[in-house]
């Protein structure tokens, strides 16, 4: 790399940094190249990013941002992964360092807080953001139903009052 395309990569990560909410920092010493691949299409699948980057160039690039906090675990073969879901990219990080001990979960930032390595595994036990807001539609709609349902209520037991003298009625007229 010359002067020119690592200032572009500082700048093109300086960038990623101003608009995502989650970083995390792996370390992945000893990652077959398919093993790599696997992951990175598991992250793209996430809407996540992983990418190996140089630790002075990240460090100069984290200089500044909210995520200056993970300045410190950028040491020996490291690796980011980001995204704006935070709950999509812990998942999927914990997940495939679960199956794979070669990819070693170093910690992260949330923002402007910086999370061990437990605290990443709790993010990615959370659910994700599609999840939490499918939860809110339901508890939304669920006061809707059961008022549509009180109010149908009388309407129907009317109903049923009215057949019930009709059929008495057709009784006695029998």
């Amino acid at each position: 790399m010359d002067r020119t395309e690592k200032r572009a990569f500082v700048a093109y990560l300086a960038g990623v940094f101003a608009e995502t909410s989650m970083v995390v920092v792996t370390r992945n010493d000893g990652l077959t190249v398919a093993d790599v691949t696997d992951l990175r299409r598991r992250v793209r699948a996430a809407g996540a990013t992983y990418k190996v980057a140089k630790n002075r160039l990240a460090t100069l690039a984290l200089d500044g941002t909210q995520f200056d906090g993970i300045a410190p675990l950028l040491k020996g073969p490291t690796a980011l992964a980001w995204s704006a879901d935070p709950v999509a990219v812990a998942k999927v990080i914990v997940e495939f360092a679960k199956t794979n001990e070669k990819l070693v979960l170093l910690g992260g930032s949330l923002g402007s807080q910086t999370l061990d390595t437990d605290g990443v595994k709790a993010l990615a036990e959370l659910p994700s953001l599609d999840t939490l807001r499918a939860q809110l539609v339901g508890l939304i709609s669920t006061p809707a139903q059961r008022i549509a349902s009180v109010v149908q209520a009388p309407a129907g037991q009317l109903a049923r009052v009215f057949g019930a003298y009709a059929k008495a009625g057709d009784a006695e007229a029998a």
